[in-house]
């Protein structure tokens, strides 16, 4: 078989096998390229799956050559395809970042267990995306969770290990919650293959422990991918983790969570008796129009930056929980969508954030004042940013916010697409007070003139020219949303 076969399995293992590999080398220069390359090379495998997805449609790999149900099956369609893209991209571009980044914020004899410990949560988040089995996401999710630990500890701020422990008790929470919910699926089919338990819940008569399997697997994913108001542990992670930490999960960790909820959803409960009895859609609404209101309005009264745009995070999630409760293929297109925009724009802001760390020796608002004028490439990329959150014309989540609209306007429901309208002018409002301290206040006066790395600044202003570029021309991520809606849903 040709190496274009395994594809699927490389997508993986890869990563997986740099991680020991870093390990053994231990001096930090020989394992930043170990985690390069395979950053990188998970990226190329990444794009060429979802070229041949594209091209030839869903692929199916066997492990083991035990075939599905049987045995484990990797599979990609648009969907996944879609999001192994957005996952080894972002990663292949914090990693060049984390190099200098990490410098000032983590000891010198761990950074090679810092790439180790990046590889490894890649691999856990690649392979959540790509198995298609209930039981591997588990597995998967335990590594990128652990990883995930790890890195968040390495914060050279003590409150670091408090925010640690605190996702470590959440995430155990949610991963517990998750694999009972697997496990009652199990009982119940006697399948852990996706498509698979998909066509055996369509036949069970018994909705109890579907249920009760459903709304398991819900409060776990909910836990893991922070959606209000279980989003507790994902303030202080995003603020006292290492930068490039921060901007790697923000736009990676929870928006895998949430396809893994759009994966069950779907593709395993969309034909089970049980998943038209439960109020999911009316809860999912209320939760994500709850999150974008509370978090967005916490946002407006932070002092740090770092807080201020992980409370955003929570914000921006809850439109993509939004956009899954409509059911409709504009509803889940603007939530596949906001996953891309929202992961770019989040990974540049923390990226450029780091920058500001580093020259101005914080993200407080008092410590930024006049930044437009000391770093005006930086501060323009967090405006350009903050704009793209808000859903400004002309960045990438203006595209997402606009499906969102038209879903709720396609239901007749005109109040809906109101409250989106008012909950983005808000986001607007703690976008402003960085535009305010930065543009409208004289700059600091002890702060001697320093520079942030091209190794720094390069790969964040890539990310915000990609939320540029991809709100003016957004035929392919739309194109590619679309595809995987409407496979999901089918033609509506």
């Amino acid at each position: 078989m040709s190496l274009m076969a395994h594809l699927p399995a490389l997508q993986v293992v890869v990563p997986l096998m740099a991680a020991p590999l870093t390990v053994l080398l231990r001096r930090r220069d020989l394992a930043f390229g170990v985690a390069l390359v395979a950053s990188w090379t998970a990226l190329v495998i990444a794009v060429l799956l979802w070229l041949q997805v594209n091209a030839t449609g869903t692929v199916s790999y066997a492990i083991g050559s035990w075939p599905p149900p049987w045995g484990i099956e990797y599979r990609v369609d648009q969907l996944n395809a879609f999001v192994l893209v957005l996952v080894a991209g972002l990663a292949a571009v914090v990693l060049p970042y984390s190099r200098a980044s990490i410098e000032t914020e983590v000891p010198a004899e761990q950074h090679y267990l810092f790439y180790t410990m990046f590889v490894l949560c890649l691999t856990g988040l690649l392979g959540m995306a790509i198995t298609g089995d209930a039981f591997n996401i588990f597995v998967f999710l335990e590594i990128s969770s652990l990883s995930a630990y790890v890195l968040i500890a390495l914060g050279s701020d003590r409150r670091a290990l408090l925010a640690s422990y605190q996702y470590l008790v959440m995430g155990t929470i949610g991963a517990t919650f998750f694999v009972v919910g697997v496990g009652l699926l199990y009982l119940v089919t006697g399948t852990l293959n996706l498509a698979d338990l998909g066509k055996r819940l369509a036949l069970v008569d018994n909705p109890r422990p579907v249920l009760a399997a459903l709304a398991f697997l819900t409060v776990g994913l909910s836990l893991k991918l922070a959606l209000f108001p279980l989003h507790q542990w994902l303030p202080n992670a995003y603020t006292y983790a290492p930068t490039s930490v921060a901007a790697f999960l923000a736009g990676t960790a929870t928006k895998v969570a949430v396809y893994v909820m759009i994966r069950l959803y779907f593709t395993v409960f969309s034909e089970a008796q049980a998943f038209a009895i439960l109020p999911t859609e009316q809860m999912l609404l209320i939760l994500g129009l709850a999150g974008a209101f509370a978090a967005s309005t916490i946002a407006v009264f932070q002092t740090d930056l770092k807080r201020l745009f992980a409370y955003s995070s929570v914000a921006q999630i809850g439109y993509i929980i939004l956009g899954i409760s409509f059911h409709s293929v504009n509803g889940l297109t603007a939530s596949i969508v906001h996953l891309a925009m929202h992961g770019m724009a989040k990974a540049a802001v923390f990226m450029l954030l780091g920058g500001v760390v580093l020259v101005m020796g914080g993200t407080t608002l008092s410590r930024v004042q006049g930044l437009g004028y000391r770093m005006p490439f930086t501060s323009l990329g967090i405006v350009i940013c903050g704009l793209s959150l808000v859903g400004v014309p002309g960045t990438g989540g203006f595209i997402s916010k606009w499906h969102l609209i038209l879903a709720a306007l396609e239901r007749g429901q005109w109040w809906l697409a109101f409250l989106i309208v008012v909950s983005s002018l808000i986001a607007a409002a703690y976008v402003w007070r960085f535009i305010e301290a930065a543009y409208f206040r004289e700059p600091r006066k002890d702060i001697a003139e320093a520079s942030v790395p091209w190794s720094m600044a390069l790969p964040a202003l890539l990310l915000v020219g990609a939320s540029v570029v991809t709100g003016l021309y957004s035929s392919v991520v739309l194109e590619s949303a679309r595809a995987a809606a409407v496979m999901l849903l089918g033609p509506r």
